[in-house]
């Protein structure tokens, strides 16, 4: 072959392997086939960040029994009450034993019951005193947190509640910066019985000023010396100060009491609680304090004639803004800065969602509601959020019976599946699990939840919030978790999920279509045709100019 014919080839070769090269040259980006390409798993093989559904610390605590006297109804939940709680709450701390109190982090004078007044078999006289708990607030000694308390996996916004006085550590140990589990959120639900002379008192060991007012419950605007009674804004009771409440309610019902110093700020830290008046009845030894709310295992004689069982259920929700507040300072003045000067409530948002203190999947551990066939089941229901809670419970219609506290004659008493309740409004529900179409539909595991969309969130993260589950004991494991549900359980409680750094179903036979979207191989055959065609044309057009050269030279 001669050379012109030779070079007239590499000239028609060039660009055709140019043409190739640019149809082959690969992209940022390429369209993936009609299967999705397999799920890449985007932690490590280590599990730290998934929980057991259940501890099981105290299985022992599920158990009914008598305490000192005082008969405590079985709990079958994950979670349960600490029973000499319930029983210090019944009879006072100035009336168990020392056994019995040794078991309890109450103080020996934070509940003291004295005085049959009326002569019918129980105390008339009752005092209860209150202090002011930060949790999940920084800590001067390092960069973390202090009386931890998580309201679902790895989820810590910071709160204030009010909690019974206690004694000995805010934490579990030595080792831990967990807080006791005296020490959480909600504030506890406060029972009295109708009639009773009841002191109650404010020991603010907190850093700001506080108060206790007393919503919906029956008492005088001064006390018998002519002092506030009222736990306004204008009578705030300052750190290391106390001031006392004094109550004779004359009416029965399901009332609260709040925080009434920039209530804004402080109410959705949580300063608020349920306040419950019981039907005045002989031998009526109320539990005074239901820590956590959720089921009333020792209920008052009144409820004790018309129910099988009791729960206090208390809805609340947390700013995340507001909550980090006191997570970002430890000196007091800068928090009241912040909380009182820099922050806004009218541009606030409520991040979380909460019923009995946690959120969903904690909720399942102790704010189930545990059922039998054919039973009446008393609810209290108290809505502590900033926005509108509508509850429904799946399964069943409940009859409201009271709001605010004030019985409904039976011809008002409405039956529904959802409930709206407004901000500090009050509810009690009679639930009846007669399977008969209308009351319930029949025995399952069926989930209740403010049918508001956010409440069913955690920072925007569904399943969250207050989602909670109406069991049937037997669909109940010997732990108190629901059956059936091993596979949600799994992608729950993992920190990680509200974290979002995992796929909602990163795991089982859907992960390919709708887990983490991975990478692509790439096209090797593309990159290996746009290379050779690429490489021989610029080789090829080097040959030509260094042919060209030589014969000018020439």
């Amino acid at each position: 072959m001669s050379k012109r014919y030779l070079l007239l080839l590499i000239l028609l070769a060039i660009p055709v392997l140019a043409a190739v090269a640019v149809y082959f040259v690969p992209t940022s980006s390429q369209k993936a086939d009609i299967t999705p390409p397999a799920t890449v798993f985007n932690r490590s093989a280590e599990t730290v960040a998934v929980e057991k559904p259940c501890s099981n610390e105290h299985p022992e605590w599920r158990q009914a029994q008598v305490i000192d006297g005082v008969e405590i109804n079985e709990a079958p939940s994950c979670e349960p009450d600490n029973p000499y709680d319930i029983a210090a709450a019944v009879k006072g701390t100035n009336n168990v034993s020392m056994q019995t109190l040794m078991q309890t982090h109450l103080a020996q004078d934070a509940l003291t019951m004295t005085d049959d007044v009326d002569g019918d078999g129980d105390p008339d006289i009752i005092r209860i005193k209150l202090e002011v708990v930060e949790l999940n607030g920084a800590s001067p000694d390092g960069d973390f947190l202090i009386n931890t308390y998580d309201i679902a996996p790895g989820i810590q916004p910071g709160l204030w509640v009010f909690a019974p006085k206690s004694s000995g550590m805010a934490l579990k140990n030595f080792n831990s910066l967990v807080a006791n589990p005296l020490l959480r959120a909600p504030s506890p639900v406060i029972r009295v019985e109708q009639g009773d002379k009841v002191y109650i008192t404010l020991e603010n060991t907190h850093y700001l000023p506080h108060t206790i007012h007393l919503h919906g419950v029956d008492h005088s605007w001064v006390t018998a010396a002519g002092d506030d009674n009222d736990g306004m804004e204008e009578h705030p009771v300052f750190p290391g100060k106390s001031h006392t409440y004094e109550i004779q309610p004359r009416h029965a019902g399901t009332m609260f009491y709040h925080c009434h110093v920039q209530t804004a700020q402080h109410y959705m830290m949580g300063l608020n609680g349920m306040f419950i008046v019981e039907e005045n009845q002989p031998n009526n030894w109320v539990q005074t304090f239901n820590i956590g709310a959720g089921q009333v295992r020792h209920p008052a004689v009144a409820v004790q004639k018309s129910y099988s069982q009791e729960y206090d259920l208390y809805y609340q929700s947390v700013d995340k803004k507001l909550a980090q507040i006191i997570q970002g300072a430890n000196d007091p003045r800068l928090i009241a800065h912040r909380m009182s000067r820099e922050y806004n409530m009218t541009e606030s948002f409520e991040n979380y969602f909460m019923l009995n203190g946690h959120s969903f999947p904690y909720t399942l551990r102790d704010a189930v509601v545990v059922a039998n066939g054919n039973e009446d089941i008393k609810l209290h229901v108290a809505n502590a959020q900033r926005s509108l809670v509508a509850l429904h419970i799946h399964g069943h219609k409940a009859t409201i019976t009271a709001y605010d506290g004030v019985e409904q004659p039976a011809a008002a008493q409405i039956t529904r599946d959802v409930f709206d309740i407004a901000p500090a409004q009050r509810l009690d529900l009679r639930l009846r699990t007669q399977n008969n179409g209308l009351d319930s539909y029949g025995p399952g595991l069926w989930m209740f939840h403010d049918h508001v969309p956010t409440g069913t969130t955690t920072d925007g993260m569904e399943p969250g919030g207050n989602m909670a589950i109406l069991a049937y004991k037997p669909l109940l494991d010997e732990q108190g978790m629901p059956l059936m549900h091993d596979a949600l359980l799994d992608q729950v409680f993992n920190k990680d999920s509200y974290a979002k750094k995992q796929a909602v179903w990163a795991e089982g036979d859907f992960a390919p279509l709708l887990g983490e979207a991975g990478l692509i191989a790439p096209d090797y055959v593309r990159i290996i045709i746009f290379s050779l065609a690429a490489g021989l044309a610029i080789g090829l057009i080097i040959v030509m100019a260094l042919v060209y050269k030589r014969k000018q030279k020439l």
